[in-house]
């Protein structure tokens, strides 16, 4: 048995991912260390097999794969530093029983697992949260109200001088208008053409509309554009919280946060991207109801320790995670492997007689349940089992 198998604290790391979103070093910005000079969108801090994350110092397994293969243990969540410098796609993400099925049926059709034009690149469901780490987070997260959504057409068409939004408004006005108005925008075509570039013009020079031409710089002509009315605009300060069940569409549109989802890389997209678009299984998992209070609020649980939990949530009742963000010394109750991330300060970490130093940058795997004691100030974040 190595000697370093039973140890409590293992230091991890990895390599931004630069997806072409990503903020120019941003993930470097955030965490101070010394950039590429490319774009940094996400670190991966977790097992799965995109971007496993890797181990220091003579660990017994070179990564957290390694790790769930070699123990049998899995990881039940992915935490990632998330860093936009532009609008990421219009996307939503399984429930667990359309992941499974999803998965298993991409397999049975032989879709290779890179292929592009698959969904499903893992059996498991996605929901996710995010922290903002600074103020000024953008989000589109959920439908509007049909009726704010036509109050803004009816501006918009009143502005422009054309008819070519009828169409749109006709399909947002009926018995199912949220889907409607969706499906008629991704099904594309001349008339959905003429609606977008309609709306562009329109909003043109009118501050209440600028995320509008603000998306068409970035994506000309894309239908999600106009999709982007349909949703709600999100702007959150430092350590205020989104939470992103299952069926829900969203797209981040610039900042940086912390991001904490199931263990998954499976994203069903719907506009404002190059990438495979299926909208009939976008849709097909969608929720379409106008979207309450998505918020995340944390709860404090301890001096110096807060607590973003989705259960507080009805439709995170079964999720089986949550993030710790502690802010100074604190004493928190570990219920299973958790990995630790530094983005202001320093800290230490110590339990069972053990010791991990935590400074700036730092992320530090705790490899089983335990209670540990934190020391030090600046904003640590522990993702751990709910």
């Amino acid at each position: 048995m190595s000697a370093h198998e039973n140890e409590l604290f293992v230091q991890i790391g990895n390599e931004p991912r630069d997806y072409a979103w990503g903020r120019v070093d941003g993930v470097a910005g955030v965490l101070g260390t010394a950039g590429s000079g490319g774009p940094e969108a996400e670190l991966w801090l977790g097992a799965h097999p995109g971007s496993p994350a890797r181990t220091i110092a003579g660990a017994p397994w070179p990564t957290l794969l390694d790790w769930e293969q070699q123990t049998g243990a899995k990881l039940p969540f992915l935490l990632k530093i998330l860093v936009s410098g532009g609008p990421l796609s219009l996307q939503a993400h399984p429930t667990p029983a359309q992941a499974e099925a999803g998965f298993a049926d991409e397999n049975r059709r032989g879709v290779p697992l890179t292929a592009a034009h698959r969904n499903y690149k893992d059996p498991h469901a996605k929901p996710e949260l995010i922290v903002a780490l600074e103020d000024g987070f953008e989000a589109l997260c959920g439908f509007r109200p049909v009726t704010e959504i036509l109050a803004d057409v009816d501006a918009l068409a009143a502005r422009s001088g054309f008819d070519s939004l009828a169409p749109w408004r006709e399909e947002l006005s009926g018995a199912d208008g949220l889907r409607a108005g969706f499906s008629w925008l991704l099904a594309g075509g001349a008339a959905v053409d003429l609606a977008v570039a309609a709306l562009v013009a329109a909003a043109s020079g009118d501050d209440r509309f600028e995320l509008i031409t603000r998306l068409a710089e970035a994506y000309p002509g894309d239908p999600g554009i106009a999709v982007a009315l349909m949703l709600r605009h999100v702007v959150l300060a430092a350590g205020e919280s989104l939470w992103l069940p299952a069926g829900n569409i969203h797209a981040y549109l610039r900042g940086a946060g912390v991001e904490l989802m199931g263990p998954s890389d499976n994203v069903l997209r719907g506009g404002l991207t190059p990438k495979h678009v299926d909208t009939a299984e976008l849709e097909r998992v969608l929720t379409f109801t106008a979207s309450e209070d998505d918020h995340l609020r944390p709860v404090e649980i301890a001096e110096n320790v807060r607590s973003y939990r989705p259960r507080i949530h009805a439709s995170g009742a079964d999720v089986p995670f949550e993030l710790l963000a502690i802010t100074g010394d604190a004493a928190v109750a570990l219920a299973g492997p958790s990995i630790a991330v530094t983005t202001d300060g320093s800290f230490t970490l110590t339990s069972e007689g053990a010791a991990a130093e935590a400074p700036r940058a730092a992320a530090v795997f705790v490899t089983r349940a335990a209670e540990v004691q934190v020391a030090g100030s600046g904003r640590l974040w522990i993702a751990t089992a709910a």
